[in-house]
């Protein structure tokens, strides 16, 4: 289905074009005609299926422009995902010129509250910072008309449950509720028999991947050694054309400015770009004039280009469907392809869920030496010398390499050669790549409530504790006073 048979304004339809979109997603299909018509919804689909797009389209199109109060409220499990869905938001209501707005914890929520005081029309946050708002009445939630609990399973597992029906109490009974959830087990579905009216149920099978095509990898690093790993790789399996996968706007510029400082022809895309700029960039790397695009998995959504040989995640997606989505970039027209997927020691329970959606084991690769990465670089270079000799008229230049040879000594020109065609190594040019906040781990239901739960418990007891022992000192010190009264004295200390 066309976006166009949707019912959506044309500011919208101006955005969706501009972002290279034009058939609908099957979330998006069957979701934004029930949010247009005011229907609660329950939405099973992975992220990655668009589903942001899913409810952000009728969202937006249901926000007043003139009215400056938050109207939409969109809960999410980890300040990734809300990050995630400010962008895209800001970018499909960029024409209607909706106001956007992100809280999350483990940010200056000064800076927030200021950002707060511009006086957005949609705001995304994670439970506990949008908790921490509303008591400090930085966050006023009577106009809201829509809420979305997006990943409702993954804020079930995270033990988010009690914070989000303190946020829902803040909110005006009649409004418009929607869930969105990877999986739908029957807590879920008891949330939404509590907090909605209704609701219509919207099931998305989950894709599986189904090409062969793709030989899959993983490498398990620190994150501080990912860099030099990833770039040693590069340099041993010599791709032809690459994506490379980073979490957030901030990693994919220092990824690309990191391999542009050490010689590979690399380019980055992402939301914060013009539309001018990415299409550029895009442009380039379609026609093979750009070696390594780096993006984010908005950037790329949508995105068809032909040809790439490699996928490199440098940051493990947080769900499966994303991974899909990104490593089937390769290994398409049934030609064959690469995906090699960077696992730190705490995220190899994200690397498991993977393989169990995809139903096909990752293999271990061993991350080269540095000497494996210069006897690959090597190799590519004879090549590229092999290719320049068969393709250039040598007689052209006959006269000065002659004089060359009579100057200096063969192996020293061939040499200062092979040295302009490979890469700086990691010693010749450091790069500092700004560690990323650790995923979640994944836990069983209910783990991190309990955990929680037991915190609390330790933290009343400590407070009983501490209390009592106050006391104990008011005694004493009352004590003493009364015997200053009869004339004893008191010793001052210090």
């Amino acid at each position: 289905m066309k976006f166009t048979e949707l019912g959506l304004s044309e500011d919208l339809l101006k955005a969706i074009k501009r972002s290279g979109f034009e058939e609908a997603t099957p979330i998006q299909a069957a979701t934004i005609p029930l949010v247009l018509k005011g229907d609660d919804v329950i939405g099973q689909a992975q992220t990655g299926t668009g589903k942001t797009a899913a409810f952000g389209l009728p969202v937006l199109e249901h926000i007043d422009v003139k009215l400056n109060e938050i109207q939409a409220l969109i809960i999410s499990p980890t300040r990734e995902l809300a990050i995630q869905t400010q962008e895209e938001l800001y970018r499909l209501g960029k024409d209607k010129r909706a106001k956007v707005q992100v809280v999350y914890g483990g940010a200056d929520i000064s800076r927030q509250i200021r950002a707060l005081k511009r006086a957005p029309q949609i705001l995304a946050g994670t439970p506990g910072r949008l908790l921490d708002h509303i008591r400090r009445r930085t966050v006023k939630l009577e106009h809201v008309k829509t809420v979305i609990l997006d990943e409702a399973d993954e804020m079930l597992d995270m033990g988010f449950v009690e914070d989000i029906e303190s946020i829902i109490k803040e909110v005006p009974l009649q409004r418009q509720t929607l869930l969105f959830s990877a999986t739908m087990p029957p807590a879920i579905l008891k949330i939404g028999e509590k907090f909605m009216t209704d609701p219509q149920i919207v099931k998305i099978k989950a894709k599986e991947l189904t090409t062969d095509l793709v030989d899959q990898f993983f490498v398990r690093a620190r994150e501080m050694e990912k860099f030099d790993t990833m770039t040693r790789i590069l340099d041993v399996q010599s791709p032809d054309l690459t994506i490379v996968f980073g979490r957030t706007k901030r990693r994919v510029d220092e990824l690309s400015k990191g391999l542009e400082a050490r010689g590979y022809n690399a380019k980055g895309i992402h939301g914060d770009l013009s539309q001018q700029r990415r299409l550029s960039i895009l442009k380039q790397f379609k026609a093979g004039k750009l070696d390594i695009l780096v993006a984010t998995d908005v950037a790329a959504r949508g995105l068809d280009i032909s040809g790439v040989t490699h996928v490199y995640n440098y940051d493990i997606p947080q769900d499966p469907e994303s991974y899909v989505h990104r490593i089937g970039r390769t290994g398409r027209a049934g030609h064959h392809g690469v995906s090699v997927t960077f696992v730190t020691p705490n995220e190899m329970d994200y690397l498991r869920v993977i393989e169990k959606l995809t139903k096909k084991r990752m293999m271990p690769l061993k991350p080269p030496t540095e000497q494996e990465a210069f006897i690959g670089q090597m190799s590519s270079a004879m090549k590229e010398v092999a290719g320049l000799v068969d393709k250039v008229d040598t007689d052209k230049f006959a006269d000065q390499a002659e004089k060359l040879i009579g100057k200096y000594d063969a192996i020293d020109l061939v040499a200062v050669l092979l040295d302009e065609l490979t890469h700086d190594s990691a010693t010749e040019v450091p790069v500092k790549i700004t560690p990323e906040r650790p995923l979640p781990r994944r836990k069983k239901n209910g783990f991190h409530k309990k955990r929680f739960s037991s915190k609390k418990r330790s933290y009343n007891s400590n407070h009983r504790n501490f209390e009592s022992k106050k006391d104990k000192r008011r005694e004493k010190f009352s004590r003493r006073a009364t015997s200053n009264q009869h004339g004893y004295k008191i010793r001052n200390k210090g």
